[in-house]
């Protein structure tokens, strides 16, 4: 709020409003504020991201499931999906509905790393770590780039790579193979080698990204972006960021979810009560 002269709560509302899927232009009107400036006051509130985030980091957990899927929507005029800049890589864990990250770009290998790096993290903070998703590979793989470790077995030649210890990756591979030639992938799969000592305790029916579908659908209609409710569906890649980065903190720090009744970062277990978005905006940006 530093050298804002709108009051905080008018700033706040306006972030309410753009939370539950209004436009800029819309929530400009209603609040009597010019859009660029709406734009600045989500910006703001999105730099608190990385302070609030490191909560998370701060606390040992027991036991971790994250599930990985893929959102799109259109930026700019309308292109191939494989060459728009459109997609969003977004990763829940599971028991809480807290989201890890979302970020937005070309469905590359730099988009699954930017976004598994949080991943990474948390998997530092817990002995537990399981991961699934419905047929995207490069999420394990990236993990696997990231997080894999030397397996020292005394043995003479060179020394396997394999994912830390505890840490569980699995796959569910999706669509019909029956006209395609080789051999077939198994339906439930592990595409990274783990270590010997991890416990495999991962029934087939957990291996699916069923609740992370469920959030996409409520993304869709909290966030404007996804929805034509704008002269286009997002303008650029940037504001897109900017508007994912605002779902995120509201999400997981502010509004209760609707299935588990609580803040996801209260039933994570490293926040003991939720906060307001006048908290948030009085908090110090981190340097």
């Amino acid at each position: 709020m530093e050298h804002l002269k709108s009051s905080i709560s008018k700033v706040s509302l306006a972030i309410r409003m753009r939370d539950e899927g209004m436009g800029l232009r819309a929530t400009g009107r209603v609040v009597g504020s010019h859009k660029n400036t709406i734009a600045e006051w989500e910006e703001r509130f999105a730099g608190q991201k990385e302070t609030l985030m490191l909560y998370g980091l701060c606390h040992e957990f027991l036991r971790l499931t994250f599930e990985g899927d893929e959102l799109y929507t259109i930026i700019g005029k309308r292109t191939d999906p494989s060459q728009s800049s459109g997609w969003t890589a977004i990763i829940m864990e599971r028991g809480s509905r807290f989201l890890v990250d979302q970020r937005c770009g070309k469905k590359d290998g730099k988009l699954f790393k930017d976004v598994m790096k949080g991943v990474c993290r948390f998997v530092r903070q817990t002995n537990d770590f399981s991961f699934f998703s419905d047929g995207e590979r490069r999420y394990g793989q990236t993990l696997f780039e990231l997080c894999s470790e030397v397996l020292k077995t005394g043995k003479r030649g060179r020394p396997r790579h394999v994912l830390p210890k505890g840490v569980k990756v699995r796959i569910k591979n999706k669509g019909s193979q029956k006209h395609k030639r080789g051999p077939k992938r198994p339906k439930y799969q592990a595409p990274q080698p783990e270590h010997p000592e991890t416990v495999q305790d991962v029934r087939d029916q957990e291996i699916h990204a069923n609740h992370l579908e469920g959030q996409n659908a409520a993304t869709r209609r909290r966030n404007s972006a996804f929805r034509r409710r704008t002269n286009t569906y997002a303008k650029m890649t940037e504001g897109l960021q900017r508007t994912l980065d605002v779902h995120l903190i509201t999400h997981n720090f502010v509004r209760r979810h609707w299935t588990t009744g609580e803040v996801p970062a209260v039933k994570l277990g490293f926040q003991k009560a939720p906060l307001t978005v006048e908290a948030i905006l009085r908090m110090k940006k981190a340097a």
